[in-house]
């Protein structure tokens, strides 16, 4: 089909791109004027403190990690 070798391989891995995308996680986290924490009412983003940012991280990284053990 092709008349180099290295078009065939660059058009397979611009396929494997596309599937790769097509099938990621979508995000969980969307937009709802309220910290995702601590419910306080925010303007932009998802919390309202770095503080309270840190805690989700470190809740969804333990849960993580209870699901590998």
């Amino acid at each position: 089909m092709h008349a180099d070798i290295l078009d065939e391989a660059a058009e397979r891995e611009q396929q494997l791109i596309e599937i790769a995308l097509a099938n990621r996680p979508k995000p969980v986290m969307t937009f709802t004027g309220i910290c995702h924490w601590c419910n306080e009412p925010i303007d932009k983003g998802h919390f309202c403190s770095d503080e309270c940012r840190t805690d989700h991280e470190r809740m969804v990284w333990a849960e993580r990690q209870r699901s590998v053990a």
